[in-house]
């Protein structure tokens, strides 16, 4: 059974906002967006989920420079008929994952139009990973390894390419960008951001902020693989 899209309750049609810092995954429908985010955050991985229905989230918390990172990563439904809600998901997000199939080649294609939909819309200091992901599907691979790395160069990006199936490089994707976005953070507050964003006398570095009424219902991440 699919799940209502979040942020809707009742006949309210408002979404509930991505928190500061956030980092989005996005990408075509299939690629496996959630099904990376549910390996990252629960080491799960779901051959029957199905296609991700407006956005979800989910956290999860790393070290980084002796500090403990908690992450909240939101997954985007890559569906064109939800592209007007996703896209609000932006706004806001400090990072992003934008994801192919190494066996689907159009999907790739599609990358360049998801960048620049995200550039429309996110800050402009935004953090970008280009991720391949299904990368134990060699057998049928349709994206050459250095394409698409050299259109991550051209386009500043970083690129890494991963297999949630078999976890492949998924600990390093999330871990490499919320890394960089974590010291780049770090680094503005040291040059003079406000210090209650990111409270120095704690161990505690949180890039987002959870919203914890919703951290206890939170329904299993949904996404064609």
């Amino acid at each position: 059974m699919q799940k209502p899209l979040l942020g809707v309750q009742g006949g309210d049609t408002g979404l509930v906002p991505p928190p500061p810092r956030a980092v989005v995954l996005i990408g075509d429908s299939g690629v496996g967006k959630s099904n990376l985010l549910s390996r990252f955050t629960r080491n799960e991985f779901n051959l029957e989920s199905k296609s991700t229905i407006g956005v979800e989230f989910a956290t999860r918390s790393i070290q980084v420079d002796n500090k403990t990172v908690k992450a909240q990563i939101w997954d985007t439904a890559g569906q064109e008929r939800y592209r007007a809600i996703t896209s609000a998901y932006y706004r806001g997000a400090v990072g992003a994952l934008l994801v192919y199939d190494i066996a689907k080649y159009l999907t790739y294609e599609n990358a360049e139009r998801w960048l620049k939909e995200l550039q429309d819309h996110a800050d402009a200091n935004i953090i970008i990973m280009l991720v391949g992901n299904k990368s134990d599907l060699r057998h049928l691979r349709a994206v050459p390894t250095d394409e698409a790395r050299s259109f991550a160069e051209k386009n500043g990006l970083s690129f890494l390419e991963t297999s949630a199936l078999d976890s492949t490089n998924v600990e390093m994707a999330f871990h490499n960008i919320l890394s960089e976005i974590y010291r780049i953070v770090s680094q503005r507050q040291i040059t003079g951001q406000p210090e209650s964003e990111f409270g120095p006398t704690t161990t505690i570095e949180p890039i987002r902020v959870l919203p914890t009424q919703q951290e206890g219902r939170q329904a299993p991440c949904c996404q064609n693989i």
